[in-house]
């Protein structure tokens, strides 16, 4: 395995486990925003690929890498083009600016992972 495919699946595998330790604990609140994360993603008058879609660019304005390569995961298993991807990715840096553009790296490569079939996709939003 390598080291993209091996830290790809720590990501994923630390991911589960820490979901799965937090919502393990009795708290209605934690409980209900990771439900809420759940339903928000769900289908309605946007399509889930539009969803993902909006997630990724704010992800990528806030700059989280996590919440980036999760969502690139998710944007590619709901039938997002590369061409949707970087249209996506280049209204994160209009919006984000230039400080956007070590996350875009990193974003391109993951998703050059995913369609080389070199990574899998993390759990959807189940929090799993």
């Amino acid at each position: 395995m390598s080291s993209t495919e091996d830290r790809v699946k720590q990501f994923t595998e630390f991911r589960q486990r820490m979901n799965k330790r937090i919502l393990d604990e009795p708290n209605q609140v934690v409980r209900r925003f990771f439900a809420l994360d759940t339903q928000t993603y769900a289908a309605g008058a946007l399509d889930v690929k539009t969803k993902e879609l909006c997630g990724l660019v704010a992800s990528m304005v806030l700059r989280c890498d996590d919440c980036i390569s999760y969502h690139v995961a998710q944007c590619k298993d709901a039938g997002v083009t590369r061409e949707e991807m970087f249209e996506a990715f280049s209204v994160g840096l209009v919006v984000g600016g230039s400080i956007v553009i070590p996350h875009m790296r990193r974003a391109v490569d993951f998703l050059d992972q995913l369609e080389q079939g070199q990574a899998a996709s993390p759990a959807a939003h189940g929090h799993d």
